[in-house]
Parts: C-alpha cells; sequence; structure tokens
C-alpha cells in the first residue's frame, strides 16, 4: 500500500474543484427544500463559529462552490473566528461578516444575526454546530422571516442539560440533517424531534454529486495509476475520527490481499502531526521487513533488486530456473507464498517477487526457509 497524509493547499486532495465531486464533503440543496417557504433560488448564510481549513470547512466551500455555479443558491457567510476559509470564500465574491458568538445563549449575537440576515435578505441559514445552531434559532425570534438548517455531523451523547436546553430550542428548528441513521438515532435521543430529521448517509447526495473517475486530478497529481485501487479520507484529524484505528486497519489489510491500494488521508488539525508519525512508524515497519528479505537473500548469494524504495523485493531464481518453477518450488518445498515474475510481463521471467507487507516474525521466518531450500 503507499499511505498519503497531509494537507494540500493546491493539490486534489482537498482543493481541486472536480474533486470536490469525490471527497465526501457535499450536500444536495435538495435537503433545504423540505424548509417550507423558501423560493427556489435560495438566499443562503452559511455560519460558522471558526472559519479555519477543517472538514467542516471543506463542506461549507463545496456547497458554495457547487450550488453557486448551478444556480441554486446565493452565498453568503457569517463567523465567530476567522481563517483560511473566509480567505477563500471572499477571493471567490462571496459575501462575509463577523458576528461574535460568545456562548450558545448570546442573545446580542442573535440580534446581530437577525439584523445580518435583514440586511442581505437571507432566506435561509445553514449551521454545523450547537452554538452557532442556537445563535441562528434564537435569531429567528428577531426575525420572523429566517429558516433554519442544521447538519449534524457526529454520533455524540449530549450531557443532561445541552439535551434539556435542546428540547427547548427543538420548537425553533426547521430541519436537521443526520448523516447516518444512528446520528438520527442520537439527535433524537439528544432530545431533537424526529419528524424534522432528514437523512442524507453522509452528507452526500449520490444523484447530485455523482461524477466519473476523469472528474478527480487526485491520481494525476499523486502519480498514481488508473487500475490502483484508492482510498481516501478527508476529515479533520481529530480523536472522533478513527484515524488511528483506519491505519491500524491498513497494517491488517496488507496480510490480507496482494492488491496494490493507495490510502490517502486529507485534511487538518490537532492531531495531523500525530498521525504523521503513525504512518512513517507503519511505512518504517515494512521498510525494516524489506531490509530483513534484502539482506538475507544477498547473503545467501542471490541476485536481489528494491526493497529501498519501496516494499517489494525482486531476486532472481538461482540455475536459470523459470520463474513458475521456482515459484512452484517455494510453495511446496519452504511453504512460502510468492510471485512469479513472469505474471509481470516478458522482463519478469526469471525473477520471483517478494512483498515486505506482512508481520516481522513471518518474514524473518519466510526469509529463513527460502535460505534452508537453496
Amino acid at each position: 500500500p503507499t499511505l498519503f497524509c497531509g494537507w494540500g493547499e493546491k493539490s486534489g486532495l482537498i482543493s481541486q474543484a472536480d474533486s470536490g465531486k469525490m471527497i465526501g464533503v457535499s450536500l444536495s440543496a435538495h435537503a433545504y427544500a423540505f424548509v417550507k417557504g423558501v423560493p427556489s433560488v435560495m438566499k443562503v448564510l452559511y455560519l460558522l463559529n471558526f472559519a479555519g481549513k477543517a472538514g467542516t470547512e471543506r463542506y461549507v466551500e463545496t456547497l458554495v462552490k457547487y450550488l453557486s455555479a448551478d444556480g441554486l443558491v446565493q452565498p453568503f457567510f457569517a463567523y465567530n473566528e476567522g481563517g483560511l476559509l473566509v480567505e477563500r470564500l471572499e477571493a471567490m465574491g462571496v459575501p462575509c461578516r463577523r458576528v461574535e458568538m460568545r456562548s450558545r445563549f448570546d442573545k446580542q449575537a442573535a440580534r446581530e444575526l437577525a439584523a445580518l440576515c435583514q440586511e442581505w435578505d437571507i432566506d435561509l441559514i445553514h449551521c454545523h454546530y450547537l452554538r452557532e445552531h442556537y445563535t441562528a434559532l434564537l435569531a429567528k425570534k428577531y426575525n420572523k422571516k429566517i429558516r433554519v438548517v442544521y447538519t449534524n455531523h457526529f454520533v455524540l451523547a449530549n450531557d443532561f442539560i445541552t439535551r434539556l436546553s435542546n428540547r427547548m430550542m427543538d420548537k425553533r428548528q426547521d430541519q436537521m440533517i443526520a448523516v447516518c441513521n444512528k446520528g438520527k438515532e442520537q439527535l433524537i435521543a439528544n432530545g431533537w424531534s424526529g419528524d424534522r430529521i432528514q437523512v442524507i448517509f453522509n452528507a452526500v447526495d449520490l444523484d447530485a454529486w455523482a461524477g466519473g473517475r476523469a472528474d478527480s486530478t487526485l491520481r494525476a497529481e499523486l502519480g498514481l495509476d488508473e487500475d490502483r485501487f484508492v482510498m481516501l479520507c478527508a476529515s479533520r484529524f481529530a480523536e472522533d475520527k478513527g484515524h488511528k484505528y483506519l491505519i491500524d486497519s491498513v497494517k491488517r489489510l496488507t496480510e490480507r490481499t496482494d492488491r496494490p491500494f493507495t490510502l490517502v488521508l486529507a485534511g487538518d488539525g490537532p492531531l495531523l502531526e500525530p498521525t504523521k508519525a503513525q504512518v512513517a512508524e507503519l511505512i518504517g515497519y515494512y521498510m525494516d521487513n524489506a531490509r530483513v528479505i534484502r539482506e538475507g537473500l544477498k547473503g545467501a548469494g542471490l541476485e536481489v533488486y528494491g526493497g529501498t524504495d519501496s516494499p517489494y523485493i525482486w531476486f532472481r531464481a538461482p540455475n536459470g530456473q523459470g520463474s513458475w518453477e521456482f515459484f512452484d518450488r517455494l510453495l511446496n518445498e519452504a511453504n512460502v507464498v510468492t510471485t512469479p515474475g513472469a505474471g509481470f510481463g516478458p522482463s519478469g521471467e526469471g525473477f520471483i517477487r517478494l512483498t515486505a507487507f506482512g508481520d516481522a516474525g513471518n518474514t524473518r521466518e519466510a526469509v529463513e526457509r527460502v535460505i534452508k531450500m537453496l
């Protein structure tokens, strides 16, 4: 496998418009249609507490790009703490304004937000976290026109006080979006009415955002072959996202398949550097296996290639034996599974390929078996 981990300012991992269709941070304007009293072309105010460069910010940026380009939405943006998203939206010509939100029940912020919505003639506010969600709901007291949509990105239980306040605020709610059925169940358990909760899996409307591979620049920018299996996880590097579990799972997956694959982790957050360190540790583990294979076979007098820049090792079958002939010997006499080089074409004939994707102990034992058979 190959693992890419990090934030790409200009990379197709994140910021290319076409690759926005495949990174799972999108939502169709169909979700807005459930809110009664909103026109077909809506003035939507996207409201965020922190306008940085994490997953929710990419979610908002993608909505602005696609829905406004399709003429479905005229976008506006308000925030509490500025960051990269403000710069990007302003560069796109989106009106942006700061609204200080000091807490969930900040009535002054609610009045300012209501006035801003009146100034911009806003039809709908789209929120993503409780602070701005409460602020938007409170703003409805001062501006009767606005409607509120809340996308809940998490499956987290609220404490007793928050559940109680949710029930109090529920009567002001117009529409909520859960990213999974479990998310809807948790929203209901947190005090919100289920009849105003719509489930859109992963917050992606496949009919609206479906695109072919030709729509993405990711493979070209990372130098990946068209036939390579690619997995992409675009999310904030935070404890609740499960990156550690995902990377540990990759280690297990390499022991279960010989198919080449690439896992791309894209985003930002407090655990970015620790995640990079975990990826480096995993790569180091496999490269150490490669070193054991390379040095062991060389020490046995075999002609060995690779194992320095990638965890694949090639060696020439001894005594002029063919790839399949020596493959059968390794399998039947040493109980070691390899890949005959002839399977890669005529130039691979006479060679055997080994991979370092496996347990370190099993790797050492396999090398010892091959040497003993020789």
